[in-house]
């Protein structure tokens, strides 16, 4: 099972080479927790800058030291004004390009917009508008985690390494969930079924998959896709040129497939949003006899009232990483637990810097995984 240990990352963590920046681009104080963690872990201080809003809302960045020739890594964790967060971003990054830094890589633990990756009828693939903008203002080298679409990496004309918060939250069941032995690792829907597979495999566990829930994809709606070409001559048409109908999708009964009755019933995803889902997929485990439920995700947004559903739900434990910052989230619901990541990008940093291979990171990590 792949796993970094804490005592093989750390007696490596205070060996930079010199020329290392490391800024925080984010306005919000709250936001800064974990790029405080990356550079104590680093053993650097923290590059002075100030990231401010004008009375009109304008984002205002000024760089308070030279970054000539040197390697900048800048840390921009995503708060709940994400578009703000995005200028953040992109205005740093070109105040280091402008004042001739040798390499500006970012470290962007949840990438934004990654749900937005793929085309919805007259929509756009945002995701890409944003790796466009990100590599147009200046970054050469992206950092990220556990990205919605691997397929995402490329929309980049960078190197872009995306790491997994897997072997943290694969050690926290182990450490924290007692009787994890007699767990089963389930998927809330059959999109998530890989990942509940690597899980399962890795833990040496049974898994289970819901099936029938209500899907996430944008309803079909009319939008004229539908409308039939005007026809002005019905005898232009030949009749071997019809074009059949596609069947359209009816949504089957919930049903699980695989057997939770008597165990912990662990649910996995990439993202904690909108909680309803997991909802559903907990209320449906606790009716086929499951006696205890938790989630395990990398990225817990935890939108408008997650905090309060989660809290009067049937789920005993939400599980996230420190990818965003949800200290109040927390504060209002004592089930949400979190797991430390800063030390797997502080390796990262810490080997884009001095020149050495990134393999360590992906190490027993499949084309699946």
């Amino acid at each position: 099972m792949f796993c970094v240990t804490s005592s093989e990352l750390e007696t490596k963590m205070n060996i930079t080479k010199g020329g290392l920046v490391l800024f925080s681009a984010n306005s919000n104080s709250s936001c800064m927790e974990l790029s405080k963690k990356i550079a104590e872990r680093l053993g650097v201080e923290m590059g002075k800058v100030q990231v401010y809003q004008e009375p009109n809302r304008e984002t205002r960045v000024q760089i308070q030291e030279s970054v000539r020739g040197k390697d900048v890594f800048i840390i921009q964790t995503v708060s709940k004004d994400v578009n703000t967060t995005i200028m953040e971003l992109l205005i740093m990054v070109y105040a280091c390009k402008t004042s001739c830094a040798k390499s500006i890589i970012g470290v962007i633990p949840y990438f934004p917009y990654s749900k937005q990756c793929k085309m919805r009828k007259r929509g756009s693939i945002v995701s890409k508008l944003l790796a466009s903008m990100m590599c147009k203002a200046g970054l050469t080298h992206l950092i990220t985690m556990d990205l919605h679409q691997k397929e995402i990496q490329g929309f980049f004309n960078i190197p872009v390494d995306n790491l997994r918060a897997s072997p943290f939250l694969l050690q926290y069941i182990q450490e924290e969930i007692p009787d994890y032995r007699n767990a089963v690792i389930v998927a809330k829907s059959p999109a998530s079924a890989k990942r509940a597979q690597s899980f399962a495999e890795r833990l040496r566990l049974g898994i289970a998959v819901i099936h029938g829930e209500a899907q996430d994809a944008e309803s079909d709606l009319v939008d004229g896709r539908h409308s039939p070409p005007m026809v002005r001559n019905a005898a232009a048409i030949h009749p071997s040129l019809e074009i059949p109908l596609l069947i359209p999708k009816e949504k089957p009964p919930i049903t699980v497939v695989g057997d939770v009755g008597g165990r912990i019933a662990i649910i996995v995803d990439d993202i904690i949003d909108d909680v309803d889902s997991f909802l559903a997929a907990a209320e449906t485990l606790k009716e086929r006899g499951a006696y205890k439920i938790f989630v395990m995700a990398t990225h817990g947004l935890l939108s408008s009232d997650a905090p309060r559903l989660i809290e009067e739900s049937a789920i005993d434990e939400v599980v996230v990483t420190n990818t965003i910052p949800h200290e109040i989230q927390k504060l209002q619901c004592p089930k949400i637990k979190t797991v430390d990541i800063s030390m797997i990008l502080s390796e990262a940093i810490r080997r884009i810097h001095n020149g050495e291979s990134m393999s360590y990171l992906f190490r027993n990590i499949g084309l699946d995984d």
